[in-house]
């Protein structure tokens, strides 16, 4: 009989314990998905949207705070999340599979997209580094990888085609300067600007960066094309985008 009521007292306390941190069992004005429908997006905190994308938490956590002990994990910075991984997010968090991973890394990644398609739209015009940087910086800032894009302009600076010119590892990846100019003669690009990150977030240019830099200058010059800035992007720990321009920095 002891037994019995200490069987009952522990399944009454698992439940006390879910009722306690269950979203559900909050007031409806206190969950996130009401307080969207009642009060409107703007409304609601980073943890109750990204809680939102999760579904739900653990016996231990409720969505929301096991959102804001994602945040709070990689600094409450959202550009910080969004380069994590699937593993990343799995292995460092209870409650988080592969499905919530996915939900987190895809939803991000369409605020990107949308970034990157309003500056496609409003910005069409690249007069300095900061010009540059608004635009390119949606493809870059968040990758795990080096990559290395090129921008076309006309005689007014006006935007005419940007291109992903190489994907590669961790720390540098080649890239084809015959590429770059091949297309800027297609696009009858008068001048062009180059990019690329640094995934670790430093964004001071290594001696290849420089040679590189020198490289296609010689071959724009070739061809009467003006090269207007090379951009090495990056994060601070904080993440906030960084750039470094060549242009900026009298190397160009």
């Amino acid at each position: 009989m002891d037994q019995e009521k200490q069987n009952k007292a522990q399944t009454r306390n698992v439940d006390q314990k879910q009722n306690r941190i269950s979203v559900k069992n909050w007031a409806t004005e206190d969950r996130p998905r009401e307080r969207l429908m009642c009060k409107g997006k703007k409304e609601l905190s980073n943890a109750e949207l990204l809680a939102i994308m999760i579904g739900s938490g653990t016996v231990e956590r409720s969505a929301v705070d096991l959102s804001k002990g994602i945040l709070a994990h990689y600094g409450n910075s959202l550009s910080t999340l969004s380069r994590q991984g699937i593993k990343d997010l799995t292995k460092q968090f209870k409650g988080i599979g592969e499905a919530k991973a996915v939900s987190i890394i895809a939803s991000l990644e369409l605020g990107y997209r949308m970034l990157s398609e309003v500056n496609g739209q409003t910005l069409q015009y690249i007069h300095n580094s900061q010009d540059c940087f608004n635009y390119i910086s949606p493809s870059l800032i968040d990758l795990q990888i080096e990559e290395f894009w090129a921008i076309y302009l006309n005689n007014k600076n006006k935007v005419l085609f940007k291109q992903r010119i190489a994907s590669g590892g961790i720390k540098d990846t080649a890239v084809d300067i015959r590429k770059i100019i091949v297309t800027a003669l297609e696009q009858n690009a008068v001048s062009i600007a180059v990019a690329h990150n640094h995934p670790s977030g430093d964004t001071n240019p290594s001696r290849q960066d420089k040679a590189l830099t020198q490289s296609i200058g010689e071959a724009c010059r070739l061809l009467r094309i003006t090269l207007l800035d090379h951009l090495v992007v990056g994060i601070t720990p904080q993440g906030k985008p960084v750039y470094y321009s060549f242009r900026d920095n009298g190397l160009i």
